[in-house]
C-alpha cells in the first residue's frame, strides 16, 4: 500500500507530524520532490528537529528512507542532518538514495543568492537554497545525476563544459568570481564518497517492496499552492507538489498510490512572497504567530516569521481537490483556543461578484476575502484523545470546515507531539 502525504496549502501545514506519525506503521518513507529550502519540524521522545531533505520518518528504527529521483539533493545538507540527528542519540537510520536524482551543485546556491539581488524588490522571495537554478538546469538537461559521480572520464569533460557556461553569466550578468574546473571536480569527488554508500536503484527497491506488500510512505513538500503548474504562479516552488508527482519522483506507477492524505491547517500561514487572501497584519497576527506551531510560526529553514491568516476555505477545497484527497488531517487545531470568535473565509470577493472556486494569480491578486464568524471554544484542548469529547463549538468549526471543502478529516492534530491526535 502506497499513502501520499502532502500539503493543501503554501506549505508549513504540519506535514511532517503526520509522516512522523503514520512512519510508526510504514516500512519504507520516500521524499519524491523539493531540495533542502523548506524543513519539517518534528517533535518526538529524542527533541524537537528541523529536517530538509531526510524524510520524517527517520525516526523510527524499522524503517527505511529514501531519496528519491525527483528530489533536488544538496549531498552536505543531507550528511550535516544525518550526523546531527545521530548525534543527538537516534539510532543511525537506513538510507538509500536514487541513482537518478540529480545534485544541487554548489553554484546553484551561488546562482540563487546572485538572482535574488539583481532582481532586488522584484525578487521572488526565495529561500536562497538553490532550487530554481538546479530544476532550470534539470529541464534544460544541464544537470549532474548521482549515477555520473561514478563515471569519472565523463565527469570532467561534462564539468569543463558546464563551468564554461556558467562563467559567460558570472563574468557578464553578475559580474561575480568564476567557477573553477578542478575545484568543482574536487567537490564532486568529496560529495562521491559521501553518497556511495547509500546509491541504489530506488525504483526497482520500490517496485519489490511493493510486491512484497511493504506499507510505503511518499512525503512531499510544501503544497498545493506552491506547484508550477496549479500554484499561485509565479510565486511557487520550482517541482510538482501535487501526491500524483509522488509517482514520478519516486518512480512507482501512478495506481499504486492509494491513500492521499492532505494535510490542512486550522488557520492559515504562508512563507515567502505571493498573493495571500486571508491574510492578517498586525497585533491580531503576532498573536496567532506566537501562539502558533510549536514555539511560534517561523520558517524551519529560514526562521523568517510566517504570513498569517484565517482558514481559507476557497484555497484548502481547492488544495484538497488537486491532491486527490482520500483523508484531510486537521492540524494545530489546539492554536485557536485563546479566541472569542473565529472568522473563516468562505469565498473570494473579485471585481464585485463572489466565488468559491480558486483562481489563477491575476484574478487572485485582486481577491478579497468573503469572512464568516464562528463562535470560539475559549478551552485549551490538548490532551483530549475523543472527538466526541472536544467543546461542542470546536467540533462545530470543524465540521463546517469539513462541509465547505468537500473532503473528509478523518484526523484532527491538537498539539505537536506525535500522541496528539485524535482520529475521527
Amino acid at each position: 500500500m502506497v499513502k501520499a502525504v502532502v500539503g493543501a496549502n503554501w506549505g508549513d501545514e504540519g506535514k511532517g507530524k503526520i509522516t512522523d506519525m503514520l512512519a510508526k506503521e510504514a516500512d519504507i518513507i520516500v521524499r519524491f520532490q523539493g531540495g533542502a529550502n523548506a524543513g519539517h519540524t518534528i517533535v518526538n521522545d529524542y527533541g524537537k528537529f528541523a529536517l530538509h531533505t531526510l524524510p520524517s520518518g527517520c525516526f523510527y528504527s524499522h524503517t527505511t528512507s529514501v531519496i528519491g529521483n525527483g528530489v533536488a539533493l544538496n549531498i552536505p545538507v543531507l550528511f550535516r542532518e544525518i550526523q546531527e540527528i545521530v548525534s543527538k542519540g537516534v539510532p543511525m537510520p537506513k538510507i538509500l538514495v536514487s541513482d537518478r536524482a540529480q545534485m544541487v551543485m554548489p553554484y546553484h546556491i551561488l546562482f540563487d543568492q546572485y538572482e535574488e539581488e539583481r532582481l532586488g524588490g522584484k525578487s521572488f522571495g526565495s529561500t536562497k537554497s538553490g532550487i530554481a537554478p538546479f530544476y532550470s538546469d534539470k529541464y534544460a538537461k544541464i544537470g549532474f545525476q548521482v549515477s555520473e559521480l561514478f563515471d569519472e572520464e565523463t565527469l570532467r569533460d561534462k564539468v569543463v563544459r558546464i563551468c564554461e557556461t556558467k562563467n559567460v553569466l558570472l563574468e557578464h550578468l553578475y559580474h561575480k568570481p568564476l567557477l573553477d574546473p578542478q575545484e568543482l571536480l574536487a567537490t564532486l569527488h568529496e560529495y562521491k564518497d559521501m553518497v556511495a554508500p547509500y546509491v541504489c536503484d530506488v525504483s526497482s527497491y520500490l517496485w519489490n517492496a511493493l510486491k512484497e506488500g511493504k506499507e510505503i510512505l511518499l512525503e512531499g513538500q510544501l503544497g498545493t499552492l506552491k506547484d508550477p503548474d496549479h500554484g499561485i504562479y509565479p510565486m511557487v516552488t520550482s517541482s510538482s507538489t501535487l501526491a500524483a508527482f509522488g509517482a514520478i519522483g519516486a518512480g512507482l506507477p501512478p495506481y499504486a498510490i492509494q491513500k492521499v492524505i492532505v494535510v490542512c491547517k486550522a488557520y492559515s500561514s504562508a512563507v515567502g512572497a505571493g498573493a495571500f487572501v486571508s491574510e492578517i497584519f498586525g497585533e491580531e497576527a503576532d498573536e496567532l504567530r506566537r501562539r502558533g506551531g510549536d514555539g511560534g510560526e517561523y520558517g524551519a529553514t529560514t526562521g523568517r516569521p510566517r504570513r498569517m491568516g484565517w482558514f481559507d476555505c476557497v484555497a484548502s477545497k481547492y488544495g484538497c481537490r488537486l491532491q486527490g484527497a482520500t483523508d484531510v488531517a486537521f492540524t494545530v487545531l489546539d492554536v485557536l483556543g485563546y479566541l472569542d470568535e473565529i472568522p473563516v473565509c468562505v469565498g473570494y470577493e473579485i471585481d464585485g461578484e463572489v466565488t468559491t472556486e480558486f483562481p489563477t494569480t491575476v484574478k487572485l491578486e485582486k481577491a478579497k476575502p468573503v469572512l464568516k464568524t464562528l463562535p470560539g471554544w475559549k478551552y485549551d484542548i490538548r490532551g483530549i484523545r475523543k472527538y466526541e469529547e472536544l467543546p461542542e463549538n470546536c467540533r462545530r468549526y470543524v465540521e463546517f470546515i469539513e462541509e465547505q471543502i468537500g473532503f473528509p478529516i478523518t484526523m484532527v492534530s491538537n498539539g505537536p507531539g506525535r500522541e496528539d491526535i485524535i482520529y475521527r
